[in-house]
């Protein structure tokens, strides 16, 4: 069975958007993952297909609302019945490549994609949905959200990455940011590739991008560093090949 992404959407003419391309474009014409663009506003009860309306209380913009985005997501949930329900949303859990591993993992995922001032606070209490953050950042609705964790879980699939073990040393795999990548030519502006990666020698060779990754981490994310201190760290094993487009 393939991956299924649901997308509850006031604009559906957005997806595949950049799924269509590269490695998640061919991905979907192999049916490896497949999509379900949902138009919220099919959903609205009056003639003029009206999401949302004041907030209670007063206040800048409008509020999406709980019943018909029920609505909508009901009518999704009983035809992929398997799927869990995630939010986009500033006021969720940091999205970790774990989670996004779990999701890989599974049947795929209905994603809600807000808009305006947010969703009305009922529909999280009526219903079992995840809210997701990607960052500490405000974007103008749920879609680019939706769109970088799918590509995120696409690229994950088996099979869409070529070698089962490309994405095993990227960044956050190990809870550490990546190691420093070199190509041809060997000398660049007068800057040479490090010689250990020119040894041949592979011990050496995953030591020094172990090392490397470390010292990026505590440098650049001293979060991340700090929740690793105690933790046992998969160390970095010889080169590999990765198509990312």
């Amino acid at each position: 069975m393939s991956f299924t992404a649901a997308i509850l959407t006031l604009y559906p003419e957005m997806f595949p958007g950049p799924l269509g391309l590269s490695l998640a474009g061919r991905a979907l014409g192999e049916g490896r993952w497949r999509l379900d663009p949902v138009q919220i506003r099919d959903f609205a009860k009056d003639r003029h297909r009206s999401v949302d309306d004041t907030p209670a209380g007063g206040g800048a913009g409008m509020v999406m609302r709980a019943d018909i985005l029920a609505a909508a997501l009901d009518a999704t949930t009983a035809r992929h019945p398997d799927l869990p329900v995630l939010a986009m949303s500033p006021r969720g859990a940091p999205l970790r490549q774990a989670r996004v591993r779990a999701l890989a993992a599974g049947p795929g995922a209905i994603l809600i994609c807000g808009r305006f001032e947010g969703m009305d606070e009922r529909l999280f209490e009526a219903r079992a949905i995840e809210q997701v953050s990607l960052g500490d950042f405000i974007l103008s609705g749920g879609e680019m959200a939706a769109l970088t964790l799918l590509d995120a879980c696409i690229r994950l699939l088996p099979g869409v990455m070529g070698a089962a073990s490309s994405g095993d040393e990227e960044s956050f795999e190990s809870g550490l940011l990546e190691y420093p990548h070199y190509t041809r030519p060997v000398e660049w502006e007068g800057r040479t590739i490090p010689e250990v990666l020119r040894s041949g020698d592979h011990a050496r060779i995953a030591a020094w991008r172990h090392a490397e990754a470390e010292r990026i981490t505590r440098l650049r994310r001293p979060d991340l560093w700090e929740r690793q201190r105690g933790a046992p760290v998969r160390s970095p094993s010889g080169a590999r090949q990765k198509d990312e487009g």
